[in-house]
């Protein structure tokens, strides 16, 4: 009887880990009560700036550094009381390129799906290269692989056992931008069939892009938790940018109140809180002035500036 997907991937509860002093260097708190679930499906980013405890938490979830105190579950697996099935359970893509220059990429992952104890008739070697763009390539040494190239070989490193949950660490890091939409394109797929995806990125406009579901950690404390959707609307802050025909000398009487930032003499910037304020009483203010409207654009908050309002509200602790 096959035992039923759980409803989370991932599911860590008051994880903390310390890092003992070091000589001169004191203990270092590196994640402090960090609570948060992952449904099984969704593709979940894990944001936050260098040193904020991201890869320390990928880590422990992939059994390379051992916490201090609290529970992490892998696809239902206690890390600690089930590791095996854990560890079978999760695919990681490291930041670092840690590929053995000697191995071709068919033997290497010929190498890691023994490694897992997969018989050969469960392996996927050439499906797998192919699935990222290397089937032609799958006897070359790595040595020979372009940066991007060994970035999709760590992909397909971390999905040789078929886990169903695929960790990304940065994984576009130093990848053109074709060879991004490419690697994109196939995690996509992915995760339509049914793989959960965390990711970690600096490039901010992927998590949005991609993600259906962002944490941010800071100094170690998990900050926000929430969906996408949800999270873009904590900065209740709008930008209309009215572009008027002929040229202004000044802020009209009935839009002074509004107070928009007069550019090049003819345009007009609102910032305003959409929470408050309707865009048809902007308008209207508009019209009732005399203006004549020859274009308009808004401008919604986007992740980037919710990522730099909640990391900078939260000092050190």
């Amino acid at each position: 009887m096959a035992i039923p997907a759980p409803e989370l991937a991932v599911e860590i509860r008051d994880l903390n880990k310390v890092y003992r002093a070091q000589g001169r260097a004191p203990a270092r708190h590196a994640l402090k009560d960090v609570t948060l679930e992952v449904p099984r499906g969704s593709f979940f980013g894990l944001l936050g700036p260098n040193g904020a405890g991201k890869s320390t938490l990928i880590n422990i979830m992939a059994g390379l550094v051992v916490k201090s105190s609290g529970s992490v579950k892998v696809w239902g697996y206690d890390i600690d009381k089930d590791e095996r099935r854990a560890r079978q359970s999760i695919g990681v893509v490291p930041q670092e390129l840690n590929l053995d220059p000697f191995f071709a990429p068919g033997e290497l992952l010929e190498v890691q799906a023994g490694l897992y104890g997969l018989p050969k008739s469960r392996r996927r070697t050439q499906a797998v290269l192919a699935a990222v763009g290397l089937a032609d390539k799958a006897e070359a040494y790595a040595r020979t692989l372009s940066g991007g190239m060994r970035r999709r070989l760590l992909v397909a490193k971390a999905m040789v056992h078929a886990p169903p949950v695929l960790v990304l660490d940065e994984p576009t890091a130093g990848v053109d931008i074709e060879l991004r939409r490419q690697l994109w394109d196939y995690v996509r797929q992915l995760n339509r069939d049914g793989t959960t995806i965390l990711l970690t990125t600096h490039y901010l406009e992927e998590a949005e892009q991609l993600c259906d579901r962002i944490a941010i950690i800071n100094h170690g404390r998990l900050i926000a938790c929430e969906a996408k959707d949800s999270l873009l609307k904590r900065l209740d802050t709008k930008a209309l940018t009215i572009t008027v025909s002929g040229t202004l000398d000044g802020v009209p009487g009935p839009l002074a109140a509004f107070a928009p930032e007069l550019k090049g003499g003819n345009r007009l910037v609102f910032r305003y809180q959409p929470s408050r304020v309707a865009i048809d009483k902007l308008l209207d203010a508009v019209r009732q002035s005399g203006l004549t409207i020859a274009d308009l654009a808004t401008e919604e908050s986007d992740l980037e500036d919710i990522f730099l309002s909640l990391t900078r509200a939260q000092p050190a602790a």
